[in-house]
């Protein structure tokens, strides 16, 4: 199991060794890479002074100056939705060809599920506010990240983050019924698991996936989206809710034997 993969296409392609089956739990595309600023589509594009400059807006807790001065950089380019298009075509197409047969994807924030099923193989089985039986278990996908409370989303003229208003997710977690494993690509509301400690500060979880889970007690819950989370397994009740890792920097995955 895997999240956050932002374009490791190397240790992708041997995740799934051994395994019965890959689950990937979201943010295969590596569009802003805060650990080597030359890569990455921003970094790729703008060069590693922009993204450096984005992250230091990011890590000072100014998020919107930081978007603005992203559509700064793309307004100078001609054309650049279909740039940045064609730019994650090409990780897409990569990725996707990497992953074995079976696999069970969930898109994350960082990803366009639209181009999902242009780029995924027979083998790759996209769930989305779904179940399934896997190994005789049944196992629910939740996709996205999640809006703050309040706040419309915006139209984004280069590249709009796959996320979702409260209503959207809470409708997502409710369609997938009873279930004995979750996986989502955010954590639930969980504090010690929404606290990233070197960007010191949290992400948004989701009270939903945190209600189900009081609720009916899966086995696990599994997820990602906090790279450096303050807590990687917390239980609540008789779920043992898990990170399963930030792939772009480990290269390993998360294995799980279900008996």
């Amino acid at each position: 199991m895997v999240s956050d993969v932002h374009g490791n296409l190397d240790a992708l392609a041997r995740a799934g060794d051994g395994a019965d089956a890959l689950l990937v739990l979201g943010d295969l595309i590596d569009f802003v890479n805060y650990h080597d600023h030359s890569s990455g589509i921003l970094g790729s594009v703008f060069g590693p002074a922009a993204v450096e400059r984005f992250a230091q807006l990011r890590s000072a807790g100014e998020p919107r100056a930081a978007y603005a001065f992203v559509r700064r950089l793309w307004d100078q380019l001609p054309d650049s939705p279909k740039l940045v298009r064609q730019a994650i075509g090409d990780q897409y197409e990569r990725l996707f060809a990497a992953l074995p047969t079976p696999t069970y994807a969930t898109p994350g924030n960082v990803d366009l599920p639209e181009l999902w099923p242009h780029f995924a193989h027979a083998g790759v089985q996209i769930l989305d506010g779904q179940s399934t039986d896997i190994g005789g278990l049944r196992w629910g996908f939740v996709g996205g990240g999640l809006l703050p409370r309040g706040v419309v989303p915006q139209p984004e003229p280069v590249f709009r983050s796959y996320l979702r208003t409260p209503e959207q997710y809470a409708t997502a977690v409710a369609a997938l019924g009873r279930v004995d494993m979750l996986c989502t690509h955010i954590p639930p509301a969980v504090p010690e698991l929404l606290y990233d400690v070197r960007a010191r500060r949290p992400e948004i979880g989701s009270e939903h996936l945190l209600a189900l889970i009081q609720r009916d007690r899966p086995r696990y819950a599994l997820f990602g989206h906090v790279h450096q989370p303050l807590a990687r397994r917390v239980r609540v009740g008789r779920t043992e809710c898990v990170n399963v890792g930030h792939f772009q920097r480990t290269g390993v995955p998360y294995v799980m034997n279900i008996c």
